[in-house]
C-alpha cells in the first residue's frame, strides 16, 4: 500500500514539476517578450522623437534661409531709382553680398545638418566669392564636398572649379569638370558643365573646345547654352 502510495505521489510530483517548469517557461517567454515590447516601444519612440524634431529644425532653417535669401536676392538700385515700399534694396552690391553672408552663414552655423542648412553654406560660399575672398569659400565649399548630399556636393565642386580658374589654376578646374560632367547631377547640368570647361580649353586645347562647343549644339539644339556654343565657335575659328 506504501509502495503504491509513494507511486502516485511521485506520479504527483512529477505532475506538479512539469506545472511548475512549464509556468517558469511561460513566465520567462513573457518576461522577454515584454523586455522586447519595451525596447520596441522605446526605439519607436525615439524614431517618432528625432523626426518630429528634425521635421521642426528643417522648418526653423527654413523660414531662416528664406529671410537671409531676401537680402541675397535684394535689387541693386540705379542712381535715382526709388525704393519699393516694403522691399529690400541695396545701391552698393558690395554691401549686399556683405549682409548676406553674414545672415547665410549664421543659418549654416545653427541648423548644419539639414537641407536649409546646406543651401544656405553654399550660398555664403557664393557671397563670399563675390567678395573676392575665395579661400575662405573655398573652406565653405570643403564642407559641402565632404558631406553626404550628392547633388549639394556637384555645386560645391562647381563653384570649386570656378574658383580654380579664377585664381589661374585652370589645370586643377579641368578634371573637375570633366568628373562633373559624367556624374549625372541635377543640379549642375552636363551642357552647363561642358560650356564652363570648353572656355577653359580654349586658350591650352582650342581642338577639344571646339569639339565641345559641337557637341553642345548637336545634343542640346535649340537652346541659350547651344547659343553660347555657337559664339564660342565664332570667337575660335580666327584661331583655328
Amino acid at each position: 500500500m506504501s509502495e503504491h502510495i509513494s507511486r502516485k505521489e511521485l506520479k504527483h510530483d512529477r505532475v506538479r514539476e512539469s506545472i511548475e517548469h512549464g509556468a517558469e517557461a511561460v513566465l520567462s517567454h513573457t518576461r522577454i517578450a515584454s523586455v522586447v515590447l519595451l525596447a520596441g516601444i522605446v526605439l519607436l519612440a525615439g524614431y517618432y522623437g528625432w523626426k518630429i524634431y528634425n521635421e521642426r529644425q528643417t522648418a526653423q532653417a527654413q523660414a531662416a534661409l528664406d529671410e537671409a535669401m531676401k537680402i541675397f536676392n535684394a535689387q541693386i538700385l540705379l542712381p535715382g531709382q526709388a525704393n519699393l515700399p516694403g522691399e529690400i534694396s541695396y545701391v552698393n552690391p558690395t554691401q549686399r553680398s556683405q549682409d548676406a553672408e553674414v545672415r547665410l552663414s549664421a543659418v549654416a552655423a545653427k541648423f548644419p545638418g539639414t537641407t536649409p542648412g546646406r543651401m544656405a553654406r553654399y550660398y555664403s560660399a557664393i557671397c563670399l566669392m563675390d567678395l573676392d575672398k575665395l579661400n575662405q569659400a573655398s573652406e565653405e565649399l570643403k564642407t559641402l564636398q565632404n558631406g553626404s548630399d550628392k547633388e549639394m556636393a556637384a555645386l560645391a565642386n562647381f563653384q570649386q572649379a570656378l574658383i580654380a580658374e579664377r585664381t589661374g589654376k585652370s589645370e586643377q578646374a579641368i578634371p573637375i569638370l570633366r568628373a562633373l560632367s559624367n556624374s549625372g547631377s541635377i543640379l549642375v547640368p552636363k551642357p552647363l558643365v561642358l560650356l564652363e570647361l570648353a572656355g577653359i580649353l580654349r586658350h591650352s586645347n582650342p581642338k577639344e573646345a571646339t569639339s565641345l562647343y559641337e557637341q553642345i549644339k548637336k545634343d542640346y539644339p535649340n537652346t541659350a547654352v547651344a547659343d553660347e556654343a555657337d559664339r564660342g565657335l565664332g570667337e575660335l575659328a580666327p584661331q583655328s
